[in-house]
């Protein structure tokens, strides 16, 4: 039994003494004013005064008094006023003793009962506004409140269930990681409460302080004992008592309703279980608005994701996926800043996408030094995920930037392609924010798995793309190598090539002089004016890229110019170049030259040289075909002229020896024949034959000679002697000349043999009945176009005497084209250089 019920229990006790008391006064009273009015006051009215007066002790002093009162009052009403009048003697007195006693045992009784009554109607109305508080806040966490209005309207009802619990205080805490804990809900009925928003130390001997210790409920019946910051609050609102509740969410600790009292009696022993009911609610609030938020951050997460996976899968540029990516972590984890940083090489990072404070470093880059503390190094240098819960106390190379934009808290994921940390995704937020989630690294994590995976597909889109061109551009050159192109073309065309596949702006091909000093530059490329112009020599250094790629016949490259020597060295300081790299261009196991290409933005591409190595191994089979083409060409234009110098060998010693002996044969016949007399006539006759003969076999070793090498060929050019070999032909011949002065003795040569094979073949193959011969010499090349009315139909692949003609002008270095539909003829038209012997030669090659 506590003191508050004993001493309720003895106040009764007094009261039921009262009562005899008043009795007995009621009784004295009653007796003078009756015997009193006795004379003077009708009997009814005087009962009627007594009953009033009766009425009104039990109106205001309650039964326990009245009835005792009102039986005294009868008696003296009956003894003193009525007659038969009665004098007070001890039977009157023991008579009123009985009746007194017997009105206050019944008056005790009827008080008691009509107490426990009124106390019981009271807890049932208690109870009632307790289950309907409590039904308030049902319906309210059925609604899904947020968590401000669940916490104000516990407070409220509280503060109506303090009231019947005769409570003066009620405050909903909530416990923080930091050891400390904030006031979400308040109510003060003596003054104001302790403001929703302080924050407060959990220490020290005090309710908060009890029950984030023991997770259970907690009393303190004299808070003049309490220690801390906590108890000093709570005293100086007036409260001296006090209960805690602790509000339990998924089985953890969440909070604290803390109740008081300022009265000096300890809280009813039921306090702890009514408040209970209540923090229940609370917990059942919290933790069905927990579980919404995070319903709706998985379905917000879900749907971000799938915004970013989206852009992904349709291969938009990755700046737009990296964009992204900033803006949707920024709109989910609700912070100031959110930077996407990649990282160039070691000690530095470069923003490449920004949301909030971070959108106007997009493009910075950010040095910092090797083992610097800061966020963006620490990832790159761990590879792993970091978090910084007071970045404040971090000094980095990036502490004046982090202090700008008033980072506090950061968090930091890496972004790993291929193995290799590509980048990080960053967010951040100052000191006055909620601590960022305990899951913000594995939530990040996700987006970056989305950027690397964007930028994987984009670098396997770019190198696809870069193979279909670089493939496309080595078909280009392989074409022109394959048509036997000239090799200053090739050379353009792969500098071009070379530049635009690699998107660099400066490409060349360079050959080794036989000095071993100097190489000439064979063809060049680029978006800007440079003195690197073709046929332009330079000299090399030994020790420079042109003497490195000579001497060991591999690529190589230089990736700063800023201390090399020589020449080429301070041009490419002028021009700006940062970097360049060579491949060597190897010709039947000799380095020929090299290919180079260049750079004014940094490093060059990884793989440069390699992908250099495919061009210049195309280089290297056209330089070689092209020797094998001069020397073969040089071979056939050996072998036409050596055969043209054995025909003028021949008749040069037909038309010197044979001939001029055949001539003097026949005059000493002739001689014979005068000096003989006349009657040998016979001797005469034989002597005129010989001669004869001699004439004739000298005419036809004439005519022989002649088609070896026609004299009028060499003394009146290659007019006359085409006008001759149509006066000849079995075929007329209609000839038209447009010559001007006399071309070169070989080219002369060349074009009368050709037309000779040509008028020869149409006389034995054709059936023509014309043929049509026009000649023509403009800007040295001898053009010849012969055609016939035959009947067509010639094939040089067949086996006709077209091949000979096509091998005489090939040898030449010439050209044929032949057009001899059936049954309409054949034309031949014929281009010679003005030097056939002058045989295309190669840049540097050796003879």
């Amino acid at each position: 039994m506590t003191t508050w019920s004993q001493w309720r229990r003895g106040r009764f006790w007094v009261e039921i003494v009262q009562a005899v008391l008043v009795g007995v006064a009621a009784f004295v009273v009653a007796a003078l004013v009756s015997t009193a009015a006795r004379s003077h006051v009708p009997a009814v009215l005087f009962g009627l005064l007594l009953l009033l007066a009766v009425l009104a002790v039990a109106r205001l002093v309650g039964i326990l008094y009245a009835l005792p009162v009102g039986v005294v009052t009868i008696e003296a009403f009956d003894w003193y006023f009525l007659p038969p009048l009665r004098n007070l003697d001890g039977a009157t007195v023991l008579v009123l003793g009985l009746f007194l006693g017997m009105s206050v045992i019944v008056g005790a009784v009827a008080t008691q009962t009509s107490r426990r009554a009124a106390g019981s109607e009271r807890a049932r109305g208690v109870l009632a506004d307790e289950q309907a508080a409590l039904r308030r806040v049902a319906t309210l966490v059925a609604r899904q409140p947020s968590p401000a209005e669940v916490f104000a309207a516990v407070t409220e009802e509280t503060l109506r269930t303090a009231r019947l619990l005769r409570l003066d205080s009620a405050h909903l805490i909530v416990y923080e990681r930091d050891q400390s804990a904030t006031v979400v809900g308040s109510w003060n009925l003596w003054g104001p409460p302790i403001p929703v928003g302080t924050q407060v130390p959990v220490e020290g001997d005090n309710i908060i302080g009890r029950v984030f210790r023991t997770q259970q409920p907690a009393r303190i019946d004299d808070y003049g004992d309490a220690t801390g910051l906590v108890a000093e609050n709570v005293r100086s609102i007036g409260i001296r008592t006090a209960v805690g509740v602790p509000v339990l969410v998924g089985g953890r600790l969440w909070g604290v309703m803390a109740v008081g009292s300022s009265r000096p009696e300890p809280l009813p022993a039921d306090t702890e279980t009514r408040i209970g009911a209540f923090t229940e609610l609370v917990a059942t609030a919290i933790a069905n608005t927990a579980a919404r938020t995070e319903l709706e951050q998985v379905a917000a997460e879900q749907a971000a994701l799938g915004r970013v996976a989206t852009l992904v899968a349709e291969a938009v540029p990755p700046d737009d996926v990296f964009t992204a990516v900033a803006a949707e972590v920024a709109g989910l984890f609700g912070v100031p800043l959110v930077g996407l940083f990649r990282y160039e090489r070691e000690g530095t990072a470069t923003v490449i996408a920004g949301a909030g404070k971070a959108s106007p470093y997009v493009g910075r880059s950010w040095p910092y030094p090797a083992g610097d503390p800061g966020l963006i190094a620490s990832v790159q240098r761990t590879g792993q995920p970091l978090r910084f819960d007071d970045y404040a106390q971090i000094r980095t190379a990036t502490s004046g930037p982090a202090r700008e934009l008033g980072i506090g808290i950061a968090a930091g994921v890496p972004v790993l392609v291929s193995g290799r940390v590509w980048g990080a995704v960053v967010v951040a937020a100052d000191d006055q924010r909620p601590q960022l989630p305990a899951d913000v690294l594995d939530r990040l994590a996700v987006f970056t798995e989305l950027v690397a995976t964007a930028i994987a597909n984009s670098d396997a889109r770019a190198e696809i793309e870069r193979l279909a061109g670089e493939q496309a551009a080595l078909r280009r050159v392989a074409t022109l190598v394959a048509r036997g192109a000239v090799t200053g073309e090739v050379f353009a065309a792969v500098a071009r090539e070379v530049s635009e596949v690699m998107h660099l702006p400066v490409a060349g091909v360079q050959r080794y002089e036989d000095d071993g000093e100097t190489m000439t530059v064979m063809a060049t490329w680029s978006d800007r004016p440079h003195p690197f112009q073709t046929g332009t020599r330079w000299p090399y250094h030994a020790s420079g890229l042109a003497g490195r790629v000579r001497q060991t016949g591999h690529a190589g490259r230089v990736e700063d110019y800023s201390r090399r020597r020589g020449a080429f060295a301070a041009t490419a300081r002028e021009l700006g170049l940062s970097s360049v790299a060579g491949a060597p261009i190897i010709v039947d196991g000799t380095v020929w030259g090299l290919v180079t290409i260049a750079s004014t933005d940094g490093c060059l591409p990884d793989r440069a040289e390699d992908r250099l190595a495919e061009f210049t191994e195309l280089l290297g089979t056209a330089i070689a075909n092209t020797q094998s083409r001069a020397e073969l060409s040089a071979s056939r234009a050996r072998i036409v002229a050596a055969a043209d110098e054995t025909r003028r060998r021949l008749e040069r010693d037909l038309h010197d020896g044979i001939q001029q002996r055949l001539v003097s044969l026949a005059l000493k016949a002739r001689t014979i024949e005068t000096m003989t007399p006349q009657p040998a006539d016979e001797i005469r006759g034989e002597l005129s034959l010989l001669a004869d003969g001699l004439g004739t076999a000298m005419d036809e070793l004439r005519e022989i000679s002649q088609g070896i090498h026609p004299a009028i060929l060499s003394e009146a050019g290659l007019g006359p002697a085409l006008e001759a070999l149509a006066r000849r032909s079995a075929v007329p011949v209609e000839v038209e000349l447009n010559l001007g002065p006399r071309l070169s003795e070989h080219v002369e040569e060349a074009g009368y043999y050709i037309a000779s094979e040509a008028i020869t073949n149409v006389a034995k193959h054709a059936q023509a009945s014309v043929i049509d011969m026009r000649v023509d010499s403009y800007d040295a090349v001898l053009t010849l176009s012969i055609s016939d009315d035959g009947i067509g139909g010639a094939d040089p692949s067949r086996g006709s005497g077209l091949i000979g003609l096509k091998d005489r002008v090939e040898a030449l270095g010439g050209t044929i084209s032949v057009l001899s539909p059936p049954g309409h003829g054949t034309a031949l038209h014929i281009q010679l250089p003005a030097d056939p012997m002058a045989v295309p030669a190669l840049p540097g090659a050796m003879p």
